[in-house]
């Protein structure tokens, strides 16, 4: 058996009715069961079982087998075994909860399809690798952008512009605080001469002459 021509009509089937994300894993190192692991997506139900079907038909057309078919009563997971090769019809949101690349992708198979995409994907660590760049421009993307303090509207920024120059001269002049003619404020005490100013001030008597 020709697994190259196998792996072919597989992926020919599934292009047939516009399968997304379609890789292709050798998997010869891992199991004696089979040579090829072929994942792929499809929306919905109904395009997952019409996958399947063409997959079904691919392969029959070219002169291989297609032992069994599983999953075609639920529709999010369908696999179509044909002996040396094994096709995973599955929903994005299956395909991403049970992730088989990690356990089938150690060497994944280039193939082109129809749009001359190849037939493959990278890898995690590469797509992480490629998404960040290096260097300082690397730490740069890293950091959040800084949040710039909104605009004040035309009005409140005149009123501020406005009131600004009365409150600098406010402040530049002292607080003058007046006691004089205060209702209520305490009176101030009257001076009090000394003692020697009366006696300075007090009319002398005239001694009587003698004689």
């Amino acid at each position: 058996m020709d697994i190259r021509k196998l792996q072919r009509a597989i992926v020919d089937g599934l292009e047939d009715v516009k399968a997304q994300n379609i890789a292709v894993f050798n998997t010869e190192h891992l199991t004696p069961l089979f040579e090829r692991v072929i994942i792929a997506s499809g929306t919905s139900n109904r395009q997952t079982k019409s996958l399947a079907a063409s997959v079904r038909d691919a392969v029959k057309a070219s002169g291989f087998p297609v032992l069994r078919t599983e999953g075609e009563a639920n529709g999010e997971w369908i696999i179509v075994d044909c002996g040396a090769a094994v096709a995973h019809i599955m929903q994005p949101g299956i395909r991403t909860y049970y992730h088989l690349e990690e356990i089938w992708g150690a060497k994944p198979v280039r193939m082109k399809l129809g749009n001359g995409a190849p037939a493959s994907l990278p890898k995690a660590s590469t797509a992480q690798k490629e998404a960040v760049p290096d260097g300082p421009a690397k730490a740069a993307a890293r950091k959040a952008p800084s949040k710039k303090a909104p605009a004040k509207s035309g009005a409140t920024a005149k009123g501020v512009a406005r009131k600004a120059p009365a409150a600098r001269t406010a402040a530049a002049k002292p607080a003058i605080t007046r006691t004089v003619g205060v209702k209520g404020a305490a009176p101030r005490p009257a001076s009090r001469k000394s003692p020697l100013h009366k006696r300075s001030s007090a009319p002398t008597a005239k001694r009587p002459s003698r004689g």
